[in-house]
């Protein structure tokens, strides 16, 4: 008996170990693959080529990156086409993007299907090889092996590569509202990036029911489907949009997006690199892409609308479950009965009684609260220890998967102690608790989370131990074990899966996941007689893993820390300074800064993850010449001014960033490109940002009531203060790297303008 629970705990190690190895493929170097099929290595080739400089909108390598992609599509015999024009989104971010468009010709006349990724990379330091020159290597590939086979699909394949993803979704916004090819869509397949490795979700991007999509997806059958409900419920929540967005809302166009979140550290850094980029992760994108290819380029592309939806989640073998919502409270009412049920039956045979029930609640709220608790604090807890990580903006640090291992060893040792030291309460009143914890969480998400229903289906198999626990004094371990595979194969990556998405903040989500899923192990974990020992194994690993986590917390040139450096001439004060987003300087940024650091007055640009300037100090003037400001219109027509001013640069830039006092604008126009009216109702004081090519004017239309008075800001910069004659920056350290998400290395000047 000794021998078979061992083994059952090391069968139940392995299904842990399985739920994640079975997520993707693994890559081979395949040289010698035959030309008809996707190549990884020949995709590999295309990163290489798109990611040896930055190339965000404006810069240089920008348009080696669009020249390149034109070549790669023309090689394979297609008629590349470029669209070109401004827009400015739907977050006021003016830029003129460039999309590139090739067109394979079906034989029916039914709806097209997109294959769409994005190829500029992030402002300003990013070598965008992951985000999202992946994407693109994955289509130009697949493209080409798809055309190998010389075979006419049904419908017509559109290849979107676009532009300016990064600044606000504007070479999809273009395509979609401008480009005729639009209503000729009826499904995009899009491939994303926010990180460099670990395994490609799917989300579905959908206006009504995701029924149909799901049929459809599984009928095309990938091999390693990542995907469940819960994961799109939640994406659909967080203010992160694809390009696929814009086809959704603007045009109403469903599809399907690919986007892999690991090793989160290098996302929009300058070491989103070839080099780092996971080649497994990779093979994976092509495992969604040749299938699904393959399926919709001959399928009705007319008939994918669905009024209703599906919960679906992935599992290992059977690939992708799904089941219709009108499931979801039956499943529930089943599960709510067939508690009672047990209860009574439990009852009824003396197996169960009300003070062992209900001291089963107290370490089950004890391991819940404490390991919540330490979860919830952990970001603190480890910027308070480590303060340089608060400049690691996007909150996932290089250690940050020691970091998961460290908590989840901590909340094992937290259960399987507490646990331990209930071993005198019989296993079937041990489990109640759990089951009414679990119908609880059941019950909300039907309720208010319904992407998360399957998470009844584990439930089942603690439903299911209770039943054999009230039977049997001891069960067959193997049986215990086989009863919690569903939960660990499903939760197990989850407790990854969050921290990993969205940074250290939301390390609760992997210590509540942990506890949860030992309550549904917790049939075969009751019967174990070395809880204690155990306990103390995951001690020791939680030590193990701190001791490691620290000594890999400092930066080194392989794990370099993000700095920041900016010139800034109000040109209003005629002041010059320094400043910085970092919370711990280095030497490089320190010696501007030095001692007579001081926190800012006010604050300048906006961010992303509102991040503020934290410290500037008095910098020497030098001659930076401000915009030239020409007033082309200032009339009054009826209760309304209308003004209209064009914004010269006189020197080169990248970005021209524009605030407004609280005022009402009834009308904008940047470019001749009208901003909409529900972003200046909700615009707070920003009013536009654009990102310059080619060192372009901006001219602005405004109308506002004619009593009021107007006043804009201009923030104009150039990402050249490393370069620039005028400075004597040196180089950055190799163990440092820019800080993303900000203005960086720039130069920055101030004009404010008044009309009254």
């Amino acid at each position: 008996m000794k021998f078979s629970r061992t083994l059952a705990l090391i069968l139940l190690f392995a299904a842990v170990y399985w739920s994640f190895k079975s997520l993707m493929p693994t890559y081979d170097a395949d040289e010698k693959i035959p030309k008809e099929s996707f190549s990884t290595d020949r995709a590999l080739e295309h990163v290489e080529q798109l990611s040896k400089e930055p190339h965000a909108v404006g810069f240089p390598g920008h348009e080696r990156t669009k020249d390149y992609i034109i070549s790669e599509l023309n090689k394979m015999g297609l008629k590349t086409i470029v669209q070109e024009g401004y827009t400015a989104g739907d977050w006021g971010n003016l830029s003129k993007a460039t999309n590139i468009l090739a067109r394979i010709e079906g034989s029916g006349d039914g709806k097209a299907l997109l294959l769409l990724s994005h190829y500029d990379s992030s402002p300003h330091s990013s070598y965008g090889a992951s985000d999202a020159g992946s994407g693109v290597a994955t289509i130009l590939e697949g493209v080409r092996a798809f055309l190998s086979e010389n075979k006419t699909p049904q419908n017509d394949i559109i290849v979107l590569i676009s532009d300016a993803e990064e600044l606000g979704l504007n070479g999809a916004d273009l395509f979609v509202n401008n480009h005729p090819w639009a209503k000729d869509v009826g499904l995009v397949l899009n491939f994303e990036a926010r990180g460099s490795g670990g395994p490609s979700y799917m989300l579905i991007e959908t206006n009504r029911g995701n029924a149909k999509l799901i049929k459809e997806f599984k009928e095309a059958n990938p091999a390693f489907p990542v995907a469940n409900s819960l994961a799109y419920s939640i994406y659909k929540m967080l203010p992160n949009d694809t390009d696929l967005t814009v086809f959704r809302e603007d045009a109403d166009i469903d599809g399907f997006n690919f986007a892999f979140i690991d090793d989160h550290f290098d996302y929009h850094t300058a070491l989103d690199t070839y080099e780092r980029l996971d080649r497994n992760t990779l093979a994976h994108q092509s495992s969604y892409l040749m299938p699904l290819l393959s399926y919709f380029s001959d399928a009705d592309l007319n008939n994918l609308k669905s009024l209703s939806d599906e919960v679906y989640y992935n599992l290992p073998l059977y690939r992708m479950v799904s089941y219709p919502f009108e499931w979801i409270w039956p499943m529930f009412a089943f599960a709510v009965l067939a508690f009672v049920l047990l209860l009574f039956f439990g009852f009824k045979k003396k197996m169960l009684n009300i003070k062992d029930v209900l001291k089963g609640f107290v370490p089950a709220l004890i391991t819940l609260i404490v390991n919540g608790l330490a979860g919830y604090f952990c970001w603190s807890i480890v910027t308070w220890w480590y303060p340089g990580f608060k400049d690691m903006l996007h909150g996932f640090t290089y250690n940050g998967h020691i970091y998961i291992a460290v908590y989840v060893m901590f909340s094992l040792f937290v259960c399987f102690y507490t646990y331990h030291k209930f071993r005198r309460t019989s296993t079937p009143n041990l489990l109640v608790a759990p089951i009414f914890i679990w119908l609880i969480i059941c019950g909300l998400v039907a309720q208010y989370l319904k992407g998360a229903s399957f998470f009844i289906v584990p439930l089942y198999g603690l439903l299911a131990g209770l039943l054999v626990t009230i039977n049997q004094e001891k069960p067959n371990a193997f049986l215990m074990v086989f009863l919690a595979l569903p939960a660990v194969l499903i939760y197990s990556p989850f407790i990854k899966m969050f921290p990993v998405g969205l940074g250290l903040k939301m390390m609760v989500a992997a210590t509540l996941f942990t506890t949860l899923l030992f309550f549904l192990v917790l049939p075969f974990f009751g019967q174990l007689k070395s809880k204690g020992r155990l306990a103390y194994l995951f001690l020791f690993l939680f030590f193990a893993f701190g001791i490691t986590s620290h000594i890999q917390s400092s930066f080194n040139e392989e794990r370099p820390k993000p700095s920041s450096l900016l010139y800034i001439y109000n040109a209003d004060t005629d002041t010059a300074q320094w400043a910085t987003y970092d919370n711990v300087l280095i030497d490089w940024n320190g010696q501007f800064l030095g001692g007579d650091k001081r926190k800012p007055e006010a604050e300048t640009i906006s961010s992303k993850y509102r991040t503020n300037l934290n410290y500037v100090a008095d910098a020497p003037k030098k001659e930076i010449p401000a915009p030239y400001i020409d007033t082309v219109l200032d009339t009054i027509i009826g209760s309304n001014r209308v003004i209209e001013i064009c914004i010269m640069p006189k020197r080169d830039v990248n970005r021209l960033e524009i605030f407004t006092n609280p005022i009402k604008l009834g009308k904008a126009k940047v470019n001749r490109i009208e901003l909409s009216p529900y972003f200046l109702e909700n615009r707070k004081n920003r009013l536009v940002t654009h990102y310059i090519s080619d060192n372009n004017f901006t001219e602005l239309q405004l109308e506002f009531p004619k009593d009021s008075v107007l006043e804009l800001t201009l923030y104009e910069a150039s990402n050249n203060l490393l370069t620039h004659p005028d400075f004597s920056i040196p180089e950055r350290p190799k163990n440092s790297i820019p800080t993303p998400f900000v203005l960086n290395d720039a130069i920055l000047t101030i004009k404010t303008l008044r009309f009254e």
